[in-house]
């Protein structure tokens, strides 16, 4: 029971993020927002700090879930192109019905580079996706698979960012899967080639 109830307080936070930013992220918002008896948010997470820590982890439990779904296997790659339409499935996620939980995603990121405290949380709940990243692109043949990860975590989250929140997002035509086939291919592919330095991210 703690631990569901941990998850809607968890995900309920980051449904408030999303809607009003951090200044909506409050115990009692939460208490009020997910139907729980006052207090029961503070109960399990005792600080603001805590409660954000929280939701860095279920963001990355959430996002772990739609590799899962959508993402391919390591040992099922055969080609580039099986990866980039796997990836081209996830940004089309992302940018649809996942739009939400990736503005608060960036929001929430945004608080550890204020808060050192959140920094080692933050540093965790990105591990897992850069470590399931890293271990498709050695199946794809990248020399330096860790590396390659860090570039295309990089791209990835500069594409979803500019296409939710940047200057031309509100312009821009809806999310397009050919497009973006076509971006996460080219995106692998630059990954995929053999960096000339350490990466500097």
């Amino acid at each position: 029971m703690s631990t569901d109830r941990r998850t809607l307080i968890a995900d309920t936070a980051i449904d408030l993020v999303a809607a009003a930013g951090l200044r909506g992220l409050t115990h009692r918002a939460v208490d009020g927002a997910a139907g729980l008896p006052a207090g029961s948010t503070s109960y399990y997470f005792r600080t603001r700090t805590a409660l954000i820590g929280a939701c860095y982890q279920r963001l990355a439990e959430l996002d772990l879930g739609d590799l899962d779904t959508d993402g391919p296997s390591a040992s099922a790659l055969s080609d580039p192109d099986v990866a980039a339409a796997a990836l081209a499935g996830l940004l089309l996620r992302w940018l649809t019905v996942g739009r939400g939980r990736q503005l608060a995603r960036f929001e929430l990121s945004l608080e550890a580079a204020r808060n050192p405290e959140l920094e080692a949380d933050l540093h965790r709940a990105g591990q897992g996706a850069r470590s399931r990243a890293a271990a498709i692109l050695a199946a794809l043949g990248a020399e330096r698979p860790a590396e390659a990860a860090e570039l295309l975590a990089a791209w990835t989250d500069g594409l979803l960012y500019d296409r939710l929140a940047g200057a031309l997002a509100r312009s821009r035509p809806a999310p397009d899967l050919a497009e973006l086939t076509s971006v996460s291919r080219r995106m692998i592919d630059a990954a995929l080639a053999a960096p000339d330095g350490p990466v500097g991210l």
